[in-house]
């Protein structure tokens, strides 16, 4: 019998696995499907590469910058503006820090004022002076509260905060805690939101090539945790939490649809993501993946990625024709050209949290003798978060402090 098991190969699970291992624990992490991953997954569809909703690896992320090595990832970043579709054409809004020119042009067809953009520079530089754990103790209310507090006009958070986190946290009104509003802030100026050569789950299988072969067995259920050590992973933390523990309350989840579309040319052209600031219609936001990381498409095609917040309650016949609908809007008679290769509907993409969740210190990793959870629930909702609880509950394990939540 190993030392212990780690239930789900997601990215908890092979975190708090290789932190088990490298202490010279004698670890089995027992995963149901057939690869790593977990809700951070890649299909391969003639040629092209389909994650499983907008997922980005933001470079600022501690954790990631302390467990994954960037350069085998073949990291291409996204350019620090966002196209923004707004009464009927596209603005531009840029980060005046990276592309002074670009946030000059866009000074008056942006959304928001000249204050907005002296609150925005204020808010950046608060945030940079204090740390993550900082932040994620401070006083919180709802995203939508805290917009409102910092001065923020509506044509700002309707044009461009509402889509744009929105997307984020998959929560169209914004009732996302301030605390991870201000996260995701800080991590996006400090940082960039970056593709892997090979698709977003090439960041979990590094991971797990940091294990033993024989270490990770594909294809196995669990009926029940227990007995001995056994850390449960998100996958199990999540929907199938009661049943495996009959303690561990599965968090309230947010759901996303992505439609993937196969197309000739990008009609984007340019590696920045395009937002819906007009709010109408089922596409909050859209990008061209290939714009950014070329290998996502096979030469000569551009793949093409919308997100839909929630699971709309269509077919996927239905569903496409909503959304080629908005998007002709947008781009043209080009959209008619674009084939489908998939709907991907994700009912537990993320973990509601609302004000009222705990800080990460208060949402323990161990449940009773013997049995410990782990995944972005815990901590924030993000893979920082998830590689963060899988580092708290190897630790656990061990009987040592983790010490600071996300400062490591």
């Amino acid at each position: 019998m190993p030392d212990v098991v780690v239930v789900g190969a997601g990215m908890a699970g092979l975190c708090c696995a290789r932190e088990l291992h490298a202490a010279g624990l004698d670890v089995l992490v027992l995963e149901r499907g057939d690869s790593p991953g977990g809700r951070v997954r890649t299909d391969v569809v003639d040629g092209f590469l389909l994650d499983h909703g907008f997922q980005v690896l933001l470079t600022a992320y501690p954790e990631a910058r302390r467990v994954l090595d960037y350069d085998r990832l073949g990291l291409r970043t996204f350019e620090s503006s966002a196209l923004i579709r707004r009464d009927g054409r596209f603005s531009r809004v840029a980060d005046p820090l990276r592309h002074p020119v670009q946030a000059l042009e866009g000074l008056r067809d942006a959304p928001g004022t000249v204050r907005d953009k002296l609150r925005v520079a204020r808010l950046r530089r608060r945030l940079s002076r204090g740390s993550i754990n900082e932040i994620l103790t401070a006083p919180q209310v709802t995203t939508a509260e805290a917009l409102r507090l910092e001065g923020f006009s509506n044509g700002l958070v309707e044009g461009l905060f509402r889509p744009f986190l929105g997307g984020i946290f998959l929560d169209p009104s914004l009732e996302t805690s301030s605390r991870l509003f201000a996260f995701v802030f800080k991590l996006f100026s400090e940082g960039e939101a970056a593709l892997p050569a090979a698709g977003m789950q090439a960041v979990p299988r590094q991971l797990a090539e940091g294990l033993p072969e024989a270490a990770v067995r594909y294809g196995a259920t669990v009926e029940i945790a227990g007995p001995g050590h056994v850390v449960l992973g998100v996958a199990a933390a999540g929907p199938a939490a009661p049943r495996l523990t009959g303690a561990v309350e599965a968090p309230a989840p947010r759901a996303v649809t992505t439609l993937h579309y196969a197309a000739e040319r990008s009609p984007v052209g340019e590696p920045v993501l395009v937002l819906n600031g007009e709010g109408a219609g089922p596409v909050n936001d859209l990008c061209a993946p290939s714009d950014v990381a070329p290998s996502y498409a096979p030469p000569g095609a551009t793949l093409v990625s919308a997100t839909v917040l929630g699971i709309p309650p269509l077919d996927d016949a239905a569903l496409d024709e909503a959304v080629r609908d908005q998007l002709r809007g947008w781009f043209g008679a080009q959209v008619d050209g674009w084939r489908l290769l998939r709907a991907l509907r994700i009912p537990f993409a993320l973990p509601a949290q609302p004000p009222a969740a705990l800080t990460p210190a208060e949402r323990p990793v161990r449940v009773r003798e013997g049995l410990f959870v782990c995944g972005d629930h815990r901590d924030t909702a993000s893979l920082q978060g998830a590689m963060v609880s899988g580092r708290r509950a190897a630790a656990a394990v061990r009987g040592i402090d983790a010490g600071p939540s996300c400062a490591l």
